[in-house]
């Protein structure tokens, strides 16, 4: 999608080693172990658990990475991520200064794993670019009409937007974040930005001083018992005086930085959301362009954080994004983020829009809810963390709604807050909510739990998971090691199944972890692993009660293809 960046010959050698192991992906893989009386067989082979240095098959192939270096290396081609690096090239430019900026992204192409809304307001575009609309930015829909609602099962309450509440946007543009992310990797190009699609990062380096020397590439030519196949190639490093992380919300290498910087240690815990969306072409009758529609209630209970959104978009034909939010601390275990989605797309006033029309697209991903709150410290020696990887998103003047909503009104509780501080004191009021703690904790027991009898899907306005995932583009190279890593193979039977249900297999928003009983008399329980459906959303590390699920990088290029997400 992107003319060749200025590689340098170590870079070219690792582009044709990536080049020469991509071949045609075949059926899923499914990676299962028994629970039982015998020994747990092993399902995680990933590298990051069992060290190959302790591995009698890799002894005697070669492990030494080439290395290039840079002014600055940025991980994640996100907006965050070539936000920076456009600010960087525009400043060396101006002061006549050489700067080599390279951005590592894990997805094939510039905005192709990118999901989002998405409601942009455009203030931040403007400083960093001035002439954004000359440029062609393709922020094509400004908001016209902003509608908010309650839903009970069959009525919808309007709400009235007052000016400076939340979910007033006149001047935002209804966009779609992946074409607006791959022009902002356009702009960068032009500056002399070094963009790597198709490159996952997946280790931090450091100096013998512990500072951040800068990134590795992941490997390729892993087979998915862990051995080398004949076309093993190690990753390259990439160092860099200052490296700055974009990696999205919850991404695997802040995880470790995290940890190594301690830099969680004066905020509040980080808490998420899991996004689902859709795409529909819709009766031109129907199509209503400008127009941002929200709700909250149906089909969530009132202790259940969530909402929707549909938003139409002029793209030059009846399009409308259509997308459901669920706070990842909800405590049933019964819940599930997807099928809740569906769900709600059958309330009157929902399908009433998208009755004869034709969905196109699908995907999910995880996003920051916490607020100022639970912003960690984001430099440490040699990096920093930048955009979603820290949590920068629903910052200070909203950090206190989506606490709001846990007490004992719920639903109605938050909103009357809203309504009445955030509108009086715009954000501004002097105290701060807490929350309730990890997400991964939230969950009761199934015992206490009343299981969720879901609607079959019809077809039409709802769909089953499988159909879904299948429109998000998702692929990966099968014969690899399972990305989503457990650190104990046993604890999804023995734990998560015996106290919660299983709750991975209703989470999981692309069915990657399903635990059955395919003999029920003999009392054996299996768990799949199906990497191949990942959409790369991170619900799994965030929700796992047992917080056993480590999610990592797999190949690069691998994961969903989005074309405007």
């Amino acid at each position: 999608m992107f003319p060749a960046c200025r590689y340098s010959l170590q870079a070219r050698r690792c582009v044709g080693a990536l080049k020469a192991v991509q071949t045609e992906h075949v059926a899923p893989q499914v990676y299962s172990t028994r629970s039982s009386s015998s020994t747990v067989p092993r399902i995680t082979t990933h590298y990051t658990v069992y060290p190959r240095n302790k591995d009698p098959r890799w002894e005697g192939v070669e492990m030494e990475r080439f290395a290039d270096e840079a002014d600055v290396v940025i991980v994640g081609g996100g907006p965050a991520g070539l936000s920076a690096a456009i600010r960087l090239k525009q400043l060396a430019n101006q002061h006549e200064k050489e700067l080599r900026v390279c951005v590592v992204e894990k997805a094939s192409q510039i905005g192709a794993h990118t999901l989002s809304g998405a409601c942009l307001e455009p203030t931040a575009l403007s400083e960093l670019i001035p002439d954004w609309k000359e440029r062609g930015a393709p922020l094509n829909t400004p908001v016209t009409e902003d509608k908010f609602s309650i839903l009970t099962e069959k009525y919808r309450i309007p709400v009235p937007i007052l000016p400076g509440l939340p979910m007033n946007n006149h001047g935002n543009y209804l966009v779609r974040l992946g074409h607006f992310v791959h022009w902002l990797g356009e702009q960068a190009e032009e500056l002399g930005v070094e963009l790597y699609p198709g490159y996952a990062a997946a280790e931090v380096l450091f100096h013998e001083d512990g500072s951040v020397k800068g990134i590795a590439t992941n490997d390729v030519g892993i087979a998915k018992d862990g051995s080398p196949k004949d076309v093993f190639e190690r990753g390259m490093e990439l160092h860099a005086k200052v490296t700055l992380f974009g990696e999205g919300c919850h991404g695997h290498l802040a995880k470790q930085l995290y940890k190594q910087f301690n830099l969680r240690e004066n905020c509040e815990p980080q808490t998420y959301a899991i996004g689902l969306k859709e795409l529909w072409v819709i009766d031109e009758k129907k199509w209503r362009p400008g127009r941002a529609e929200h709700s909250v209630g149906w089909p969530l209970n009132r202790n259940t954080y969530g909402g929707s959104f549909l938003y139409h978009l002029n793209e030059g034909e009846p399009l409308v994004a259509v997308g459901f939010v669920v706070g990842l601390d909800y405590t049933n275990p019964y819940l599930s983020p997807f099928r809740e989605f569906q769900r709600w797309k059958h309330h009157p006033s929902v399908m009433s829009t998208l009755e004869g029309g034709n969905r196109i697209a699908y995907g999910a991903r995880a996003l920051n809810e916490g607020g100022s709150q639970s912003i960690p410290k984001v430099t440490f020696p040699g990096g920093m963390l930048i955009g979603c990887s820290p949590g920068f998103m629903n910052l200070y003047s909203v950090r206190n709604i989506r606490p709001s909503f846990h007490s004992y009104f719920g639903l109605y509780g938050g909103m009357v807050y809203t309504g009445i501080f955030y509108w009086i004191l715009r954000g501004k009021e002097p105290w701060t909510l807490k929350h309730n703690g990890l997400d991964s904790a939230q969950l009761k027991p199934a015992k206490d739990c009343t299981p969720i009898e879901y609607p079959k899907p019809d077809g039409k306005i709802s769909f089953d998971l499988l159909s879904s995932v299948a429109l998000s583009g998702t692929n990966h190279e099968h014969d690899q090691p399972p990305h989503l890593t457990l650190k104990d193979d046993s604890v999804p039977v023995a734990q998560n199944l015996a106290i919660y249900d299983g709750p991975e297999q209703r989470f999981c928003p692309a069915g990657i972890v399903k635990t059955f009983c395919p003999c029920c008399p003999t009392g054996v329980y299996e768990l799949q692993i199906n990497a191949q459906n990942c959409v790369h959303c991170k619900t799994c590390d965030i929700k796992d009660p047992s917080q056993n699920i480590n999610w990592v990088v797999p190949e690069g290029s691998g994961g969903p293809a989005y074309n405007g997400m």
